[in-house]
């Protein structure tokens, strides 16, 4: 019985590694998020089984349950949108229609399978793995059983990665629209590694594919595995370190809707110029925890009114108008003063340094540094 030993060794890692996470997460409160990561990790679970049965030539002992993991597969895109929701959306409770539209992957799937499942006996598969004993005639239903799987696999699960990519632009903006520190809340690892995924199972679809009409890139079958069981470590460390956020720092409820203007210019003219005079008196950008909420406090105007001043009036967010304030000190105290740049990142008020370098980049075009040696005119 032929055994490929590397992917057979990766996946028996990447097995180790989600139950391994399952356990863990399992034991955490029982909250909405962890509940969906767990199903998640399931699911991942009997993926990765699919793959060891074939790669360690299991399937020659029980040939009829080949292809077992193509319908479940499908699941995996939903389950991380599902995730993301549970851990960014205010909205809690999904649609009955969300779980059924879900469902139609596997649906589909199971379909397509149908030839390949009643159409030939046990034996029948086994002998397909060997070019020498395979039938012409069930070899096609077996092409075309996994390229349509494989396509179908592709599109669905793309479907449900760049929602959940959407999902967090919107939880994203939220953030930036409240708060002046977003780093432990915008899950931004998530983010990357939905495209890491992404990527992934994109290669792993066309290798797999590819494999069933003659093309094998051998590279691609000892590194994809490798690169797989890098992003679950990864996705499983994060996902499990990952706080439940509050309802006030998760993203954009289904019900939000555009925000228009109700207070007239004048109006915003007076906010602005209370909002900039405060910044400048009380320095309350220091504060590497303030909030809109806090602001709305200071300065006696209600949280609803300052974010449609900065929306409408100043054509910018919370987040980067507070920024801007920091940034700008920021510049005296690099011109003026030997401190040191990380130094200044907190003395401003920002709560990281990538943070700070990020935003300065952004507004004044040139990193801390570079803007520290340059010479000033």
């Amino acid at each position: 019985m032929a055994i490929d030993v590397v992917p057979t060794v990766l996946y028996s890692g990447m097995l180790g590694v989600v139950i391994s996470a399952l356990v863990q997460a399992t034991s955490k409160p029982k909250h909405k998020q962890t509940m969906y990561l767990s199903g998640l990790l399931v699911l991942l679970i009997i993926h990765i089984l699919g793959e060891l049965y074939i790669y360690s030539g299991a399937y020659r002992f029980a040939p009829g349950l080949a292809g077992f993991q193509l319908p479940i597969r499908m699941l995996l895109g939903p389950a991380l949108y599902f995730y993301a929701y549970a851990a960014m959306s205010a909205d809690c409770k999904r649609s009955v229609r969300s779980y059924l539209t879900a469902l139609l992957g596997p649906l589909v799937v199971i379909v397509a399978m149908l030839p390949f499942v009643f159409a030939m006996t046990a034996e029948q598969k086994l002998a397909l793995a060997d070019p020498a004993t395979r039938d012409p005639e069930l070899w096609q239903i077996a092409i075309y059983t996994c390229l349509f799987s494989a396509v179908a696999f592709i599109f669905f699960t793309f479907a449900y990665l760049f929602a959940a990519l959407k999902l967090h632009a919107q939880h994203r903006k939220q953030l930036m629209d409240k708060y002046s520190a977003i780093e432990k809340r915008s899950m931004d690892w998530f983010r990357v590694v939905l495209i890491l995924w992404g990527l992934a199972w994109l290669v792993y679809a066309t290798n797999y594919a590819a494999t069933f009409i003659g093309v094998r890139w051998f590279a691609v079958a000892t590194l994809l595995p490798l690169f797989e069981l890098l992003i679950l470590i990864a996705f499983t460390h994060l996902a499990l370190n990952q706080s439940e956020l509050r309802e006030s720092e998760k993203g954009i409820t289904q019900q939000t809707q555009q925000r228009t203007t109700v207070i007239p210019p004048e109006k915003m003219h007076q906010i602005a110029e209370k909002l900039s005079a405060t910044m400048a008196e009380k320095q309350l950008y220091r504060d590497d925890e303030l909030s809109l909420n806090s602001l709305s406090t200071s300065i006696a105007v209600s949280e609803n009114y300052i974010s449609e001043t900065l929306s409408q009036f100043l054509n910018t967010n919370f987040f980067q108008f507070v920024n801007s304030y920091r940034v700008e000190e920021a510049k005296k105290l690099l011109m003026d003063s030997d401190m040191l740049v990380s130094t200044i990142a907190y003395e401003v008020g920002f709560k990281s340094k990538s943070t700070f370098n990020s935003a300065f980049k952004k507004i004044v075009g040139t990193t801390p540094t570079a803007f520290k040696k340059a010479p000033q005119i």
